[in-house]
């Protein structure tokens, strides 16, 4: 099966496959920057089981060619990010406009949280990488 996401205002569409491996929510500084928020829930796949289906020219890729995340140029959305030497992408979940199966089962970086944060599942925490 196959699910949708894009960015905040539509300019950015991609399609992957409700295929992920993994699935977290990540606390590190750099996650909580780029998101704005407290943590980035994100579900790791393939990068070949991801593609963009609109506005490819419009995306912004910060980073280096194999370790970089990509937002929507217009609107700054991060959509994903590429990681693991450009073999995986880390889809940030809320720009699925389909459900996944999979849900984070953990937290990691939790060493470095938001300290207003507090963290109230019973989700393994990880101080680093899980």
């Amino acid at each position: 099966m196959m699910l949708s996401g894009g960015c905040y205002c539509g300019v950015v569409e991609y399609e992957v496959e409700d295929g992920f491996v993994y699935a977290a929510n990540c606390h590190c500084s750099g996650c909580r920057r780029v998101t704005g928020s407290a943590f980035k829930p994100f579900a790791g796949i393939q990068r070949e089981k991801l593609s963009v289906t609109k506005g490819a020219a419009d995306l912004l890729v910060y980073g280096s060619t194999d370790n970089h995340d990509e937002h929507c140029g217009s609107c700054g959305s991060l959509l994903y990010s590429l990681v693991r030497e450009g073999a995986w992408v880390h889809v940030a979940m809320g720009t699925l406009a389909d459900p996944p199966s999979i849900r984070p089962s953990h937290h990691i970086f939790v060493g470095s949280k938001a300290p207003w944060y507090e963290i109230t599942d019973d989700l393994p925490q990880y101080e680093g990488h899980a």
